[in-house]
């Protein structure tokens, strides 16, 4: 048997794959981060699924659950938030499984990051304006290597996507400075895709401010940069002067 690590998206329940959810619908046993899925994609399992919510649960116990269910010939889905390849500690756990001769399969999923874009109606990589995203974070329990510490990244002035680190936003302002002006674009959006979405719209200048003025300390993402903007050149992609494998320029 394997045990699948299943993408449960940002938030919306119809925003898991067609692949997670039915993979959902046919689980014996479901390990899921209880403190950030959303508890409603549960319906989707069958009446008789063991769930387990691994945010009460140390990755010994994570481990034991998965391995004994999956020897017994059980179908064992692990269910993250977003997409479990982004801030999802997954490798350990793969690596465990693997040790017990268990197979694993990812199933991707939709990232919080890109769901914040899709509130905003906003592309990451607008030409003359981005073609590079970065996703980071802020230094916490988890540290970050001096080469990706925030100011350093900024100096690149793309696209960026910071997780896990609006209860430090003033620090987090303060080293964007360092290499975006002061006037860029910065939006935080807490719970991307939930019915509790909230959008806070602002520049370096003022948002954390704003923030702090929403109470905002979890459960949200920082996007940043000139994209936010409404300065950009259009794409070659379908300008009708411009040939590619699928159509010739119109003369």
């Amino acid at each position: 048997m394997r045990v699948y690590f299943v993408g449960a998206g940002p938030g919306d329940v119809e925003l898991i794959t067609v692949k997670g959810k039915k993979l959902l619908e046919k689980a014996d046993v479901v390990v899921y981060a209880g403190s950030l899925v959303n508890r409603e994609l549960l319906r989707f399992c069958k009446e008789d699924v063991e769930i387990y919510d691994s945010s009460r649960m140390h990755l010994d116990e994570i481990i034991k659950t998965m391995v004994e269910a999956s020897k017994k010939g059980k179908k064992v889905v692990r269910l993250h938030t977003g997409d479990p390849t982004i801030y999802g500690a997954i490798r350990e756990q793969i690596d465990r499984l693997h040790r017990e001769n268990i197979q694993c399969e990812i199933v991707p999923g939709v990232s919080s990051f890109t769901a914040a874009a899709a509130a905003l109606e906003k592309e990451f990589t607008l030409p003359d304006v981005s073609q590079t995203v970065i996703l980071t974070r802020i230094e916490g329990r988890t540290p970050v290597p001096e080469r990706e510490r925030l100011h350093k990244l900024a100096q690149h002035k793309a696209s960026m996507a910071i997780f896990l680190s609006v209860h430090k936003i003033e620090e987090v302002v303060e080293e964007l400075k360092k290499g975006y002006s002061e006037d860029t674009p910065v939006v935080v959006v807490q719970n991307a895709s939930w019915k509790e979405e909230v959008v806070v719209p602002g520049s370096l200048k003022d948002i954390s401010k704003k923030v702090k003025e929403k109470n905002i300390t979890k459960t949200a993402i920082i996007l940043v940069g000139d994209f936010l903007g409404n300065k950009y050149s259009f794409s070659k992609l379908y300008n009708k002067n411009f040939s590619h494998g699928f159509r010739e320029a119109q003369k």
